[in-house]
């Protein structure tokens, strides 16, 4: 390949990876593109899990072998087979080299001298390819992983050139890595509650917009849950307001807990002393089991005094729900009445028969701006 196509080929690498949303298509925008950039028939892209000591496969990309998969769930190798990451890279650095690719063949290896060679020929030969070229990732400084491009017996066997033009794809997918997580740590760091590590109110709105489309397109169940954590107020004022954060991050870890009851359901913060489950799928007799759970652990946490529960879901008679905001403003009065009656279970809205006072209070005019944001109950009697 000449100069020019090889620079195109970095050029496309990099815009593909930086095109990409989320790390699992930044993965594979990387890896086919150092499958195309090389002239490989199979490429995957590899981290090293330190913690577990092996190279876990993120991507497998091109022609496939029996057992391959794009994204596998569980294909990963113990590193004292793949020992190259960790020893044969450190003695490069340590001899003041650079973190090279190299090439092996099924007969062995054809450039480079990476010494631990036998489980790639072996690989090689089980699936049916030729050769392959292997550059490792170097992310911050230490090895992140490895680029693994591979060409069918009876293509050309990759060279020297080959192997250099590797590096550099190695280095230009480091780059892609560390600006795909980098914004994902910017949108998580968006989307999360810093104190409790749940999510926080603009990720249930933008969850629960999406959820209530999916109601009103395919009739699927939402179910929301309001809380108000009682006693936050006494909790800080007596104990001071590290003790009441304590209180807030206790009480996220119990929502947090009882949410997993609900498969998908999403545990945020809202602000405050205010905590959501946003459901999507589940039964509302199955959401409200969760709630009243909610409410007995609540109930025995050393600090404060209980929480306020509300429930709102699609599947019980509380009128057509057409916007998010809506399904808010229920579970909210629900929440409401639950905190005026010192209620110890949740207060379901549209359970009460037609003349529910929670619909009512949901239904009042609101005093308020009209800005889309939740309504506010506080301060205000239920009929």
């Amino acid at each position: 390949m000449g100069e020019d196509r090889r620079l195109v080929a970095v050029v496309a690498l990099a815009q593909g990876m930086a095109a990409a949303h989320g790390s699992r298509e930044a993965w594979r925008a990387a890896a086919t593109g150092a499958c195309r950039a090389l002239g490989g028939s199979f490429a995957a892209l590899s981290v090293w899990e330190r913690e577990l000591g092996r190279l876990k496969v993120l991507v497998n990309v091109g022609e496939l072998a029996e057992g391959e998969e794009e994204f596998p769930e569980d294909e990963s190798y113990p590193v004292h087979q793949f020992a190259e990451i960790t020893e044969f890279l450190h003695e490069q650095w340590a001899g003041g080299g650079e973190p090279d690719a190299w090439v092996e063949t099924a007969e062995g290896p054809a450039g480079g001298q990476p010494g631990y060679c036998h489980q790639r020929v072996a690989a090689l030969r089980r699936r049916g390819r030729g050769c392959c070229v292997v550059a490792p990732i170097v992310l911050h400084g230490r090895a992140w992983g490895e680029l693994y491009v591979a060409r069918p017996v009876g293509e050309p066997v990759f060279g020297r050139a080959d192997a250099d033009f590797a590096t550099v794809l190695a280095s230009v997918v480091a780059a892609g890595i560390a600006q795909t997580e980098r914004l994902e740590e910017a949108r998580r760091l968006a989307f999360t509650d810093s104190l409790t590590g749940l999510a926080n109110r603009r990720a249930v709105d933008v969850r629960l917009e999406r959820a209530i489309e999916r109601h009103r397109r395919e009739g699927a169940v939402v179910s929301l849950v309001v809380c108000d954590l009682n006693g936050l107020k006494r909790v800080n004022d007596t104990h001071g307001h590290a003790a009441g954060d304590r209180l807030l991050e206790r009480f996220g870890s119990v929502l947090s807990l009882c949410g997993a009851m609900l498969p998908g359901a999403l545990a945020a913060r809202l602000g405050g002393d205010e905590f959501c489950l946003l459901a999507v799928g589940p039964p509302a007799d199955q959401v409200v089991k969760a709630a009243g759970e909610l409410c007995r652990r609540a109930a025995e946490l050393e600090l404060g005094d209980g929480v306020a529960c509300g429930v709102a879901s699609t599947e019980d008679p509380i009128g057509p729900v057409r916007s998010a905001r809506r399904l808010f403003r229920l579970a909210d009065a629900a929440q409401y009445k639950a905190k005026a009656e010192r209620a110890a279970k949740p207060v379901v809205a549209g359970r009460a028969g037609p003349d529910d006072p929670v619909l009512r209070l949901a239904d009042e005019p609101s005093r308020e701006a009209a800005d889309g944001e939740r309504r506010s109950f506080r301060g205000r009697h239920t009929p």
